[in-house]
């Protein structure tokens, strides 16, 4: 099969993915199912938020000017007009030399435009409030619209929601909203060796770690995984399993089947589909050097290694880039030790970060592709680029959070 051979480095391969993705559809779901979910469109407030001027503290309403140059010593003598109901609106007005009691999130009467809190103030029988401490005009007072405004766009589109966005929408009165549809992932693991978890192997015998780390990762992103039962490595199966996979999924996963050998039909099964088109086979990369990716038709089927490390390894640096709404997250780290690094080639490698002297370490955890407690242990990887040939202890470098 080496003809077949289109080997590229990490950022054209994702670029050519990026380019045969399909976009994303929105659809619209009630609040109680948005959160976790990413805004489609903006949000704009229908209203004032709050509604009204309400108390941001229990006390007394008052007209500000009638407390100046009060003090312990000489107190302002208020006349007490009434008080404010939690719930209900306030329908009297307040007069020079009047307050009332207002709770917490009180609505203001007219006359009203600041909030003496009761610590200051003493009741002197029914109908005189003395305070022993000026305010100023909106002190401890919510001004209507303060928060938000009608009109005002509120939240925008790539917006994961979160429990405290749900709550602000609810308060403004919002049932439904516009969210991206999760991306539908069909993920199958081919080999002749592999075996499902529940039993135990046999010599030559391996479980099938990669349907399940796989499916943790694409559902971490937010999308869909749909995992389809292991594949033996015969022509006929597989194309009947990515064939069916093709016909439910945006895209498929096939771990395991993409390095060159004797045994490897997994490209003549992917290119023997009509519409089939070969975008790469191999990769300048370590680990997951056997990665592939053919079209077919408006779909996208992505060889990933079988080794467990370097499958996942692999869908981190090209998948996950297309699947993912929020930026990729790092840090500035220093490595702790020398790393060697092959010219020509992007090597990524897990790291365990640790504060060391004040600043954050990487610990390369360096091992073999089927070591599947490196990857474990690893809080984060870093990127040696291929114009590079490896890293220098103490050198600074990013490090890309897992």
């Amino acid at each position: 099969m080496g003809e077949f051979l289109k080997v590229l480095n990490f950022r054209e391969a994702l670029q050519k993915i990026k380019s045969c993705f399909p976009g994303r559809q929105a659809e619209k779901v009630c609040l109680a199912e948005a959160c976790n979910r990413i805004l489609a469109a903006e949000i704009i407030s229908p209203e004032h938020l709050p509604a009204f001027n309400r108390s941001t503290v229990d006390g007394y309403a008052v007209n500000a000017g009638d407390t100046f140059g009060s003090s312990e010593a000489l107190p302002a003598y208020l006349n007490l007009a009434g008080e404010v109901k939690m719930g209900m609106e306030a329908d009297f007005r307040l007069d020079s030399g009047q307050c009332c009691w207002i709770p917490t999130g009180g609505m203001l009467p007219e006359g009203a435009d600041s909030v003496v809190m009761v610590e200051y103030t003493e009741k002197l029988g029914k109908d005189t409030v003395l305070v022993f401490r000026p305010v100023g005009p909106g002190e401890n007072v919510m001004q209507k619209g303060e928060d938000v405004t009608e009109g005002e766009v509120i939240l925008k589109p790539g917006k994961l929601l979160r429990p405290q966005d749900i709550g602000f929408l609810a308060s403004l009165g919002i049932l439904e909203t516009d969210v991206f549809k999760p991306f539908s992932i069909g993920i199958i693991s081919t080999g002749d060796e592999v075996i499902p978890i529940d039993r135990k192997p046999l010599t030559g015998q391996v479980r099938d770690v990669n349907s399940y780390s796989l499916a943790a990762a694409v559902q971490s992103l937010g999308s869909i995984p749909q995992v389809y039962p292991i594949v033996k490595d015969e022509f006929n199966a597989l194309k009947q399993s990515v064939d069916s996979a093709l016909g439910e999924n945006d895209l498929v996963l096939l771990s395991g089947g993409s390095s060159v050998g004797i045994m490897d039909v997994t490209l003549d099964v992917l290119l023997s589909f009509s519409n089939a088109e070969l975008l790469f086979h191999g990769l300048a990369v370590k680990p997951g050097k056997p990665t592939m990716a053919v079209r077919v038709g408006d779909k996208l089927v992505i060889g990933l290694p079988g080794h467990p490390v370097s499958a996942l390894m692999m869908f981190y640096i090209i998948c996950a880039p297309v699947l993912r709404f929020a930026p990729l997250l790092w840090v500035d780290v220093r490595v702790s030790v020398n790393i060697a690094s092959q010219a020509g080639r992007d090597d990524f490698v897990p790291v365990q970060l640790v504060e060391e002297d004040g600043g954050q370490t990487a610990r390369p955890l360096l091992g073999k592709s089927g070591l599947l407690n490196i990857l474990s242990q690893a809080d984060a990887y870093i990127h040696i680029p291929g114009e590079k040939q490896g890293l220098k202890a103490g050198e600074k470098v990013k490090a890309y959070i897992f």
